[in-house]
């Protein structure tokens, strides 16, 4: 039987490449890869986000490939008043403020923001 063990990588489809790699690099500490082609992703832990122009067509893609339409939730060890305080620090508005969600595993304290296209970031840890 197939049995998914972890998730590698997603795709983000961008307005602006450059601008959605600085947001991310500055405001959640993910390193840039930069790789074949000219091509830009997000490195976190084990895995990274793929960073695609918006409706690009050189690759396979999801089907509506704009800006804009990602909803995901990244887990932090680093406990929610230090995530707050550093969002705060770098202007980010928040969406939702830190409540108790459902995450894999179990209850998360999330905190819920946009990035510059709209994509809804949630930051959570597990209790």
């Amino acid at each position: 039987m197939l049995e998914i063990d972890h998730l590698d990588h997603f795709v983000i489809p961008c307005s602006d490449i450059e601008k959605i790699c600085d947001f991310y690099v500055r405001v959640l500490n993910m390193r840039r890869i930069d790789f074949g082609n000219g091509r830009v992703a997000l490195g976190f832990g084990n895995q990274k986000i793929n960073l695609q122009p918006a409706g690009w067509e050189e690759v396979m893609r999801a089907r509506n490939h704009i800006e804009g339409t990602a909803d995901f939730c990244l887990i932090t060890e680093t406990p929610m008043d230090e995530v707050l305080a550093h969002l705060e620090a770098c202007g980010i508005e928040l969406e939702a403020t830190p409540s108790i969600r459902s995450g894999a595993v179990g209850p998360i304290n999330s905190v819920y923001f946009r990035d510059p296209d709209g994509n809804l970031v949630e930051v959570s840890n597990y209790e």
